[in-house]
């Protein structure tokens, strides 16, 4: 199969097939909005400034014509668009070429086909127009078979979201987490968990460097009260740095509405919040809708819906992601439902208040595993070097991964525990604050800030990034390294200075 060139339809085009779309419209007293300069801006995904001259040129040349009628939902009659007998010629012709356009499809096999963009709504069995196949093409890279957006989803039986990795914005979602190792001590950190659960917070957010055990620990926890979730839709989404707010909202979507295994079924018109490719989405209207849905307020379903969900690697959203996960909070704590957060740092979507007085949300910060816990996990090892969990807790910080790596290879310091730290860690930092972390591993004690900042050459209060991220930590006597970092920043300044 070939790549195929990137989908890049020219506005006017994008115009012109939409107007088409809405012919039928040219000789009535009262539209829709569609054929406002809004509802093209939305439907053509174009700012609507640019809408305005694009239909400058068409209504000059002939091709389109301007008027006004009532819209429907608006006091004020408006101007709208219509298609002259030569722009719809010209928008025919314009369909024609444009259908023979290649684009990328995920079929319901979940196989990669390159095909005419006439053909795609027949492959995906849903009424899609030819603008819509392109914008999605365009703007998501490949139209996957299901997208809830395409129309109802038939289900022949009960599964989770997309099976398959997509593009776009279903994404992958399961309704469990994924199965784990043993999970080894935190019996502290999972009475917190079963006390938040109690407590009916709306939100428990885990945080962590990479590797220290975050989504083992959830989904052990998970495991072990799965009989309190009956009747409860539970859901993990694990975020990647491709996701976007409308991929998670999609899902979510996909779960809520379609856990009887019948065709979705949306009577608070939870879909239509989703907005068309190129377009942000109205986060506000869906907090409303989604509301409505899980209180069933209406008594359209005839039940209340209740929510588990768990948002894996929160870290990767950008900021309309992270937004989006404030909003679902305000309807996790309407709905009697619950939030689970795992991030490599602490989120900005919520303020210390809500910890502290509010009493909304619970932090768990996951350090390294104690003397205790490795001493127990370290007696059932097959290892050939004789080690204490004193000495194992200072050369690995307790960090699971590295004890894995033990484990596994039998040497604290296995290639692959450095290579995952410099990866993960060291080499991502910016220099200003890989600097920090060198200078502090090579103290002896912890280092007041003020006496830090001035060794480092650097202003200002401590850097938020690294303490968020668990990486540097404030403890009595001043500012000191996350023990997982210790023996590898020691080893990178030994090479520096042997160079």
């Amino acid at each position: 199969m070939s790549t195929g060139s990137k989908v890049n339809v020219a506005v006017a085009d994008r115009i012109l097939l939409h107007l088409l779309n809405h012919h039928s419209t040219v000789d009535m007293h009262t539209v829709n909005i569609e054929i406002t300069r809004r509802g093209i801006a939305m439907a053509c995904a174009v700012h609507p400034p640019n809408v305005s001259r694009s239909i400058r040129d068409l209504v000059s040349t002939g091709i389109v014509v301007q008027s006004t009628r009532q819209v429907r939902g608006e006091t004020r009659r408006q101007r709208v668009w219509h298609l002259t007998p030569l722009g719809v010629e010209m928008a025919n012709a314009i369909k024609s070429r444009l259908g023979e356009t290649m684009v990328l499809l995920r079929d319901k096999q979940g196989r990669i086909l390159e095909i005419p963009a006439r053909e795609a709504p027949g492959r995906l069995n849903a009424e899609l127009n030819l603008l819509s196949v392109l914008m999605h093409a365009q703007h998501e890279g490949a139209l996957n078979y299901g997208d809830i957006r395409f129309g109802p989803i038939q289900n022949n039986r009960r599964l989770p979201g997309s099976i398959k990795m997509m593009a776009g914005a279903h994404a992958t979602y399961d309704t469990d987490p994924p199965k784990s190792r043993k999970i080894h001590g935190r019996k502290e950190e999972k009475r917190r968990l079963n006390s938040w659960y109690s407590e009916n917070k709306c939100l428990c957010m885990i945080t962590g460097i990479a590797g220290s055990g975050k989504t083992t620990l959830i989904s052990d926890w998970f495991q072990t009260k799965k009989r309190d979730f009956e009747g409860i839709l539970t859901m993990y989404y694990p975020c990647q740095t491709w996701d976007t707010a409308t991929g998670l909202a999609t899902s979510i979507i996909h779960r809520v509405l379609s856990e009887s295994g019948r065709d979705i079924d949306d009577p608070y018109d939870l879909i239509s919040t989703l907005p068309s490719p190129g377009n942000n989405m109205d986060q506000d209207l869906f907090r409303r809708r989604l509301t409505a849905t899980l209180l069933d307020e209406d008594d359209k379903f005839g039940h209340k819906k209740k929510i588990l969900l768990i948002l894996d690697d929160i870290h990767n959203l950008d900021e309309n992601g992270v937004r989006l996960i404030g909003v679902l909070t305000q309807v996790a704590e309407a709905c009697d439902s619950r939030i689970i957060g795992i991030s490599r740092r602490s989120p900005n979507f919520y303020d210390r208040r809500d910890v502290v007085t509010r009493g909304r949300v619970t932090e768990i910060a996951l350090s390294g595993l104690t003397e205790d816990e490795l001493s127990e996990w370290i007696q059932h090892m097959d290892i050939v070097e004789e080690m204490s969990s004193e000495v194992l807790h200072e050369r690995t910080g307790g960090h699971p991964l590295a004890i894995e790596l033990l484990e596994m290879y039998g040497e604290v310091e296995h290639p692959d525990w450095v290579k995952f730290l410099d990866s993960e860690i060291v080499e991502v930092l910016p220099s200003q604050e890989k600097s920090l972390l060198l200078i502090l591993a090579k103290q002896k004690r912890p280092v007041p800030w003020v006496e830090l900042a001035k060794l480092a050459g650097v202003s200002g209060g401590p850097p938020r990034n690294l303490i968020s991220r668990g990486l540097m930590v404030e403890i009595r006597g001043g500012m000191w390294l996350h023990e997982a970092l210790r023996n590898r920043l020691r080893m990178y300044v030994e090479d520096q200075e042997a160079n």
